[in-house]
């Protein structure tokens, strides 16, 4: 079965960075477009950014374009995400996740779309 486990949460001071990482196993990672997702507490999950299977297209929440990079080694079935310049209300559980073979472009940002889900990452970023 597909399993996901994401890492490299933890504290860090407003303005820090870190950088999350999601393996992946049981699927074509290959093939795969991959997606990070983050919920605050008391909020909805939010899409923070997606990567294409070859890591040809790439795409960013508004809020966090700039900051955050996400990128991939097929050859380690992992995706990253790197946070720079954090800031307090980015404070998370952050997700990656596995988008839907057949969705089209202007769909890729939604929740719905992605089919499997890791347990997260916690992120907390203090003021």
């Amino acid at each position: 079965q597909v399993q996901l486990v994401e890492s490299g949460g933890g504290l860090v001071q407003a303005g820090g960075s870190l950088r999350l990482s999601c393996v992946a196993s049981g699927l074509t990672f290959s093939r795969s477009t991959m997606g990070w997702f983050r919920q605050a507490p008391g909020k909805e999950r939010e899409f923070v950014a997606y990567i294409t299977w070859n890591g040809g297209r790439t795409a960013y929440a508004d809020s966090v374009r700039g900051r955050f990079t996400i990128s991939r080694e097929n050859a380690k079935n992992t995706v990253y995400l790197q946070m720079n310049n954090l800031k307090p209300e980015e404070t998370a559980t952050y997700y990656c996740a596995v988008l839907r073979s057949s969705t089209i472009l202007s769909e890729m940002r939604s929740e719905s779309r992605y089919d499997y889900w890791g347990h997260g990452t916690q992120v907390t970023v203090s003021p």
